[in-house]
Parts: structure tokens; C-alpha cells; sequence
């Protein structure tokens, strides 16, 4: 009796050196993060005194209102995905060399591998952030969230 043919197998991710690339480490990253957070701090400060005023800054909750979730998590969360889907980075990523490519081709992010990369950080940070701190002895230099959405932060060639 035969068996049936089976479908093919997902090929396992290329090594980063085959694809060409040079995995970024752990503390060009944080810098690269550091960067992001000035510059979200940046763009979201004046929309949220636009709308709350100065006292915003003496607020004890976490979420003030509609609009302040809106302009302080949902603006930069889309902000950051699309940045990774057209330009293959934040701004921090882009001023340091670096670029966040999909791990199996090397190529471009699309929206929902993007938007799985984002919501990793979660998994990142609940697990005590050693998602990230990951980063720091993986072999491919790859977080939780990067394993999860199956993307590489790397040096632009």
C-alpha cells in the first residue's frame, strides 16, 4: 500500500550568513530604541497638550482619554509597522545602518508579519523582557517577537 504524497515542508530559515547579512547585537539595538522613544516623545508631547493641556503632564493615570490612547499607543504602533513595511525600520534602526528583514528570504516585511513583530514586543516584555535581553546570546541575534514573526534585525549592507 503506498502512502500518500505528503505536502512540502516549510524550508527552515537560510542562516544569516547565507543570506548576506550581519545580524545586529543587542546594544546597537537599545540605542536604536532609545532614538525611537526621543523621537515618539517628539511627535506625540505637542498632540497630547493639544488636546489636554499643560496639567497632562501631572496626570497620575496611565491613559488620560480616548485621545491620549489613541496619540500615545495606537499612532505609534501603527507608525512603527508601517515604517518596517516601507522602510525596514524606525528611524532609530535607519540613522544606525540597520534594517529588519524577513528571516527566510532576506526581503521586506508585509503588513501582517509586521504587525506580528509588533505585538511579539508584549511577549517580550511579559516575560520578564527576556525577550529581549534574548537578543544578547541568540546566535542570529533574534528577540522573542523576532522568532515569533520570523525576522531578522541586521547591518544594511
Amino acid at each position: 500500500m503506498e502512502t500518500p504524497p505528503s505536502l512540502p515542508a516549510t524550508p527552515p530559515p537560510l542562516p544569516t550568513s547565507a543570506l548576506g547579512f550581519r545580524p545586529a547585537g543587542f546594544w546597537i539595538r537599545v540605542l536604536a530604541t532609545i532614538i525611537d522613544t526621543v523621537v515618539v516623545g517628539i511627535v506625540i508631547t505637542p498632540l497630547v497638550l493639544a488636546v489636554y493641556g499643560r496639567e497632562y503632564l501631572h496626570a497620575t493615570t496611565m491613559v488620560k482619554g480616548p485621545a491620549d490612547f489613541l496619540i500615545s499607543y495606537v499612532l505609534p504602533a501603527i507608525a512603527t509597522i508601517l515604517l518596517w513595511v516601507t522602510l525596514r525600520g524606525t528611524p532609530g534602526k535607519l540613522l544606525l545602518g540597520l534594517r529588519v528583514i524577513d528571516a527566510r528570504t532576506g526581503g521586506n516585511l508585509d503588513f501582517l508579519q509586521a504587525t506580528i513583530r509588533y505585538l511579539g514586543y508584549f511577549v517580550s516584555i511579559f516575560a520578564l523582557m527576556l525577550g529581549f535581553v534574548w537578543v544578547a546570546i541568540d546566535p542570529r541575534k533574534q528577540g522573542f517577537h523576532d522568532k515569533i514573526a520570523g525576522t531578522l534585525v541586521v547591518y544594511q549592507p
